[in-house]
Formats: structure tokens, C-alpha cells, sequence
């Protein structure tokens, strides 16, 4: 039987959510709480503002101050669990960072809306209470960072946008790990790769070293990578064709990138399934990073945390396939 415990902290950034108008969110926390009769006036959630911004101004920033707030909240006896509400162009990318980099078993969960508050059928206050009934979940905790919109719960290495509807946030080729049935969270799978607890990411350092996503299309000429790479990256995330393919007129220049000390990992522009590792391009012999079943943005976040220990490839690789 699913049980309930403990206080959560709430976390908000702003994002749709927020947003009672086209331009910027203005909703407080408290606000959104304020708005939800089942939890209004509830002891067992505090409420601190993080962030007022629309999701596409989420800073790096802004990740290591949630994320040191969240360590230093789960350390607390006192706190079972933490919800983040955020916009959601990039929610998914905060909550892969946060699932990488926080250090406790106890559940976080990422929540936001598709819709805005003044809009029809807005489901903000649904996904929040959600959120919370899950951040109070004896039976998450262990599970790394979820994140929950329209009654699923996923995990934050697996999900992704994909469209503008109620049902945009989908975990492509592996599904949701549970759902919320009669307000409570009920669970059918877990996430194997490393996580949270089990990470082998930390956040000491205030800064993370810089990763451009490069996008691949017919015809891309290599002056582009040329650029980024002088401009000083140390990482490049390739998304790639289909399994992550890397032309030939760009692998001239890709190759050339990794005898300079920048790494470069294939990842692919469509959510498919992991990327074979020298299938069709020698991997091992350029010293490309394959991405595995990340997305582009995914593998820019696991690039970053991965460079901020080391700059090996086969090092980073062996992150990649256990991260």
C-alpha cells in the first residue's frame, strides 16, 4: 500500500505555469499554492521563490543554486521531499542536471503546465498537486529526479517535450515509470542508470565548462563547427542524422576538434534508440563520444558535469553508458 509522510519544499522558477499573461510569469509560489484548495493553508509545504523567468532563460545559474538548495533541503530530517514547478521548453533539461547532481534518495520532482493559467482547461494546479502527493511518496524515493504533467510520472534521463498538448512530455522507446491513480502515485518500473544518490557528480565548482549542440542537416558544411570550436568551446554535442551520422565533410574538422582537446559526442536529432558506437564512423579511432539514448540537449548536460572531472573520451564514454 502507497503511503504518505513528511514535508515538502516547494521550489519555483516561474514558467507557464506562472503566466498570467503572454509576456512574463508573475505567480509566485505561494501563489500557486495559494490556488490549489486541497493543499491551501497546508503545513506540510513550504514554499521559497528560486526564479521569476519564462523556461528559455534558465541559466546554468540558476541549476546550481536549485540544486545546492535542494541538497542542502534533503539533508534535513525534517524535509521528505522537494517539487520544482518550470516552464517547460527546458524543463527537461534542469531536471536531467538535477538528477545527475543531487545528492540524496529522496524524491524531487519537476512539474509545470501546458497551458497557462488563464487559458482553458489550464492544468497547472493539477500537475502541482501531483507533484507534491509524488514529493510525499514513500514509494518514490530511490527513483532520481521524476517529473510529472497530466497525470505521468517519468523519469527526468528518459523524458522529453515533443509536442504543445496536454501529453507533450513523453519518455520515447522506454514509457513513463508510473502514473497517478486516485491522487497517489503508483509505480511500475525503475530507472537502472546511475542517478541522484548514486551520481558520480558533484557540484563543488560554480561554473561548468561550455558545450555547443551542433545541429546536422543536408549538405552542412564544416565552417560551422569551425566556428564554435573557435570560439573557445570545450565540448560539441553533434545531432546528428538518424543514429547520430556524422558526414564526411564534417569529420575532417570533428577529428581535428579532438586532437585539440575538444570532445565531441554523437547524439541524433530524432528520439531514437541508442546510438551504436562505431557504426559507420570509427569512434574508437576519432575519439568520439557516442551519446547512447540521450538527446542532444540531454547529452550537452551530461558533457558539461562529465568535462568538470575529465576530458578523456573514453573516460566521458564510460559516463555516458552508465549515466
Amino acid at each position: 500500500m502507497e503511503t504518505h509522510s513528511g514535508n515538502v519544499l516547494l521550489l519555483a522558477t516561474g514558467g507557464s505555469i506562472a503566466q498570467t499573461s503572454p509576456n512574463d510569469p508573475t505567480l509566485t509560489g505561494e501563489a500557486l499554492l495559494e490556488a490549489i484548495p486541497k493543499l491551501r493553508g497546508s503545513a506540510n509545504v513550504r514554499v521559497e521563490q528560486i526564479a521569476q523567468v519564462s523556461s528559455p532563460d534558465i541559466t546554468i545559474e540558476n541549476w546550481l543554486q536549485l540544486a545546492n538548495r535542494i541538497n542542502t533541503a534533503l539533508a534535513d530530517d525534517h524535509i521528505e521531499g522537494v517539487v520544482v514547478t518550470h516552464g517547460t521548453d527546458t524543463l527537461e533539461e534542469t531536471a536531467y542536471f538535477l538528477n545527475l547532481v543531487v545528492q540524496s534518495d529522496k524524491p524531487v520532482v519537476v512539474a509545470g503546465a501546458m497551458r497557462r493559467p488563464y487559458s482553458l482547461g489550464a492544468d497547472g494546479a493539477a500537475n502541482l498537486y501531483n507533484a507534491v502527493s509524488i514529493a510525499s511518496s514513500t514509494g518514490a524515493k530511490g527513483r532520481g529526479v521524476l517529473v510529472t504533467l497530466n497525470g505521468e510520472i517519468h523519469s527526468a534521463r528518459d523524458v522529453t517535450k515533443t509536442t504543445s498538448n496536454l501529453d507533450a512530455f513523453r519518455s520515447p522507446n522506454f514509457g513513463p515509470l508510473g502514473f497517478l491513480v486516485d491522487d497517489r502515485a503508483r509505480f511500475y518500473r525503475s530507472l537502472e542508470r546511475r542517478h541522484t544518490k548514486n551520481s558520480v557528480f558533484h557540484i563543488e565548482a560554480g561554473v561548468l565548462p561550455s558545450v555547443a549542440i551542433v545541429y546536422g542537416y543536408a549538405d552542412v558544411a564544416p565552417d560551422i563547427l569551425e566556428a564554435v570550436i573557435a570560439a573557445g568551446y570545450k565540448g560539441i554535442v553533434w545531432a546528428g542524422t538518424g543514429s547520430g551520422s556524422v558526414p564526411k565533410s564534417i569529420r575532417l574538422a570533428a577529428a581535428k576538434a579532438v586532437r585539440e582537446g575538444v570532445v565531441f559526442v554523437r547524439a541524433s536529432r530524432i528520439n531514437s534508440a541508442p546510438i551504436k558506437r562505431n557504426d559507420e564512423v570509427d569512434d574508437h579511432a576519432l575519439g568520439f563520444v557516442t551519446a547512447d539514448s540521450l538527446n542532444p540537449q540531454k547529452a550537452r548536460v551530461l558533457l558539461m558535469l562529465s568535462l568538470a572531472q575529465t576530458s578523456d573520451p573514453l573516460e566521458i564514454q564510460e559516463l555516458f553508458d552508465t549515466h
